[in-house]
This record gives structure tokens, C-alpha cells and sequence, in this order.
């Protein structure tokens, strides 16, 4: 079994002010301790899509690569129409994935989780046997999502004017694997500084671990 994520770290970030994925996390760019946390949690490789300030952002992709173990490969899949909108930066990670692929996780830069939740939310997936997983929190859908390998021509077909990934979820909610957890982490997405402030406080520091 192959667990590859994609990880969607294209857009302009005009509200944060500095690129997402460069964001100091924890004394690290946003984008390595994302990368950390996915192949901490259970994922065999990681698929980081560039878009905005792409060079900078792929030289700590590979600074962070030697330092992952052989059994794991961390790849930077570039994105030049990012700007069309977010369906252009999933279909370049989807198209960058091998063909064994069996589960694909979906995830964004300023989405940080930590790798427990992504590890739970993986087994749980394993476990119930259905084609989506999500974590819940409060009654609300959170990050990642998780799909099953056999979705991918159907990932492949989404559009923007067809709400993206949404077209996928709605057409399989009879085999969604919903996962409660107690914690607001499930549902972070930092757009601006003053986001991103009050995750820190909220997220735990992944140098303790």
C-alpha cells in the first residue's frame, strides 16, 4: 500500500503578507514542519505544489529531503497556471503521483496539522474501508481529506466551475468515513498574521515531540 499526499503550496498568499509556505512555524518554514508531520503521521511520499515564489519555496522542500529517511521521498511538482485557481495545483499533484498510488491525502500549506491527527485520521480510513475521510470537528468538516486510490480519474476530472474536489465529495457522501476529533486543530486554516498568531497558540510545538 502507497500513501501519498499532496500537499498545495501554489497560491499568492496576499492576505498573510509573506508566503505561506515560508511562514516561520515552530522555528522552521510552515512548509517543512507540513512535510514533517505528513511522513510522521504514516504518509511514504509527499508531493509539495509551488506556484508563488516557487524557487524559494522548493529550496526548502529540498533542504528537507536529505534529512527524511530512504523509505520516504518528498517531491516538488511545480505549478506554473496556479494562478487559473486551486483545481490547477491539485491536478499537477495528481498527475505527479505513481501509479501504485492506494491512498491519497489532501492538504494544504496553511491548513498545519499535527501528525497524531493525521496519523488517527489514516487508520481510521484503513479501517472503515470506505472511499472519503475527514475529520470532524463540532459538527463541522475539517483537513485532510482522504481519498481512495481508485477516485483518482475521478480527482483528475474536477474543474473550478465544478467547485473542485466538491464534485467528487457530494457524489460518494453514501461512503464517507467521518472521523470526530476533539480538538479545533481539525478545522485550522490561516489566511492572515493574525491567524496564523492565534494557531500558534492552539498547536502543539512539534520540537516537544
Amino acid at each position: 500500500m502507497t500513501i501519498c499526499a499532496i500537499l498545495l503550496a501554489a497560491g499568492e498568499s496576499s492576505r498573510m503578507g509573506t508566503p505561506k509556505p515560508l511562514l516561520d512555524w515552530f522555528g522552521a518554514p510552515l512548509i517543512q514542519r507540513q512535510i514533517e508531520a505528513l511522513i510522521d503521521g504514516g504518509v511514504d511520499q509527499v508531493f509539495a505544489v509551488t506556484g508563488n515564489r516557487a524557487e524559494d519555496v522548493e529550496s526548502v522542500i529540498t533542504a528537507v529531503s536529505p534529512a527524511i529517511s530512504a523509505d520516504h521521498k518528498v517531491h516538488a511538482v511545480r505549478n506554473t497556471a496556479f494562478l487559473s485557481g486551486k483545481t490547477t495545483s491539485i491536478k499537477a499533484g495528481l498527475a505527479a503521483l505513481p501509479d501504485d498510488v492506494d491512498t491519497i491525502v489532501l492538504l494544504a500549506v496553511d491548513q498545519p496539522r499535527p501528525s497524531w491527527l493525521i496519523r488517527e485520521l489514516l487508520e481510521s480510513h484503513k479501517a472503515a474501508g470506505t472511499l472519503i475521510s475527514l475529520p470532524v470537528f463540532d459538527g463541522h468538516g475539517g483537513h485532510p481529506l482522504v481519498f481512495d486510490g481508485s477516485l483518482l480519474s475521478e480527482l483528475e476530472a474536477i474543474t473550478e466551475e465544478g467547485q473542485g474536489l466538491r464534485e467528487v465529495v457530494q457524489a460518494h457522501l453514501d461512503s464517507m468515513n467521518r472521523l470526530l476529533i476533539d480538538s479545533p486543530i481539525a478545522r485550522l486554516d490561516m489566511n492572515t498574521q493574525e491567524q496564523a498568531a492565534a494557531a500558534r497558540e492552539l498547536f502543539p510545538d512539534p520540537r516537544a515531540t
